[in-house]
Parts: C-alpha cells; structure tokens; sequence
C-alpha cells in the first residue's frame, strides 16, 4: 500500500499540510467545549459531573446534527482518555512538587544558603576590620593630622594639636601607636 506524506503527519495538521483543522477535530473541539461548559455551568465538581456534562454535551450536539450518535461516543471515549492522561500527569506533578518543595527540604535549603551568605559576609567584614584596624596604625616618623595617639606598648596617650611627625612615646620610646579621637 503506497502512503502518502499527508499519513505521516500529526494530527494537528491537515492532509494540506497548513495546519488547519480537520472537520471531525474541530467537531471534537467543539464537543469537548461544550462539554466544559456545561461542567463549569454545574453546581458539583469531579468526576461524575464531568461525565454528566460530557454525556449532556454529546446529546445536545448529535440532536443538533452537528455529528452522529456514534461520533459522539468515541469524542467522550476521547475526552476521558485525555482527562484521564491529564489527571495522571497531574498526579506525578503533584508528587514531584512534593518531594522538591518538602517544607524541609525548603527549609535546609534556604539556612544552607544563609549560612554560605554568614560566611561570606563575615569574612568580608574581617577583612574590613583589619583594614579600618591597620589604618589606625601609625608609627614614628609617620605624619598624622590632629588627634590622640596610643602607644601600643605601654598604653601612654600623646595628644597631638595639629598636623605633625609622630615623636617617639615620651614614656617608653616605643615607635607604634594607634589612633582615637
């Protein structure tokens, strides 16, 4: 048997190849729209008020002629395969999210990253402490402008006026201070 192109196309597409519908997929369509709307027009909700709107939508389209009683029940025949393809998918859906999204798993997740942003901003702060600590460091010889100097070694504060060279402690000589205001 010779096949055409057309055969091995999806079933979105037409035998043309355009991509428009064919009659009985549009009629599906509207089958499966009426069908919503009837469930979503319904008080109840599940699986049984879906039965009843599609039982309903096929009714109401063969006693319109749209299409025939047998058509009808092969679109429901479709329509619950698909519902139930899509209930299916939404199971494992489900499951996933709950193994991704476990309030633990969140949890662990969300201290694990706020731990590595502690630990980071920790040690940029070390850092910076240093520096602010080194840049309070003068020694002998250094010019600083007015302030308090603390020798590091015995603690004697020298009270400087203006800008000037740092002098030697005048209690124990030693050349390393740090700065206060």
């Amino acid at each position: 048997m010779n096949t055409t192109e057309s055969e091995h196309k999806p079933d979105s597409e037409s035998a043309t190849g355009k991509g428009e519908q064919t009659q009985h997929e549009a009629l599906y369509d509207r089958y499966a729209e009426r069908a919503r709307e009837l469930f979503e027009a319904g008080q109840e909700k599940g699986k049984d008020a879906m039965e009843k709107a599609m039982e309903v939508a096929r009714q109401q389209l063969s006693d319109a002629g749209e299409f025939s009683a047998e058509q009808g029940e092969a679109f429901k025949k479709f329509m619950r395969r698909d519902l139930e393809q899509t209930s299916q998918d939404m199971r494992a859906l489900s499951q996933e999210a709950k193994e991704h999204l476990n309030p633990a798993r969140l949890g662990a997740g969300a201290l694990s990253s706020i731990a590595r942003l502690l630990e980071a901003t920790g040690s940029a702060l070390q850092s910076l402490s240093r520096k602010a600590e080194d840049a309070l460091h003068y020694n002998t010889g250094d010019i600083t402008a007015a302030g308090t100097l603390n020798c590091t070694k015995c603690g004697q504060k020298v009270h400087l006026k203006r800008t000037t060279k740092i002098p030697p402690c005048p209690s124990c000589h030693g050349t390393e201070f740090r700065k206060g205001y």
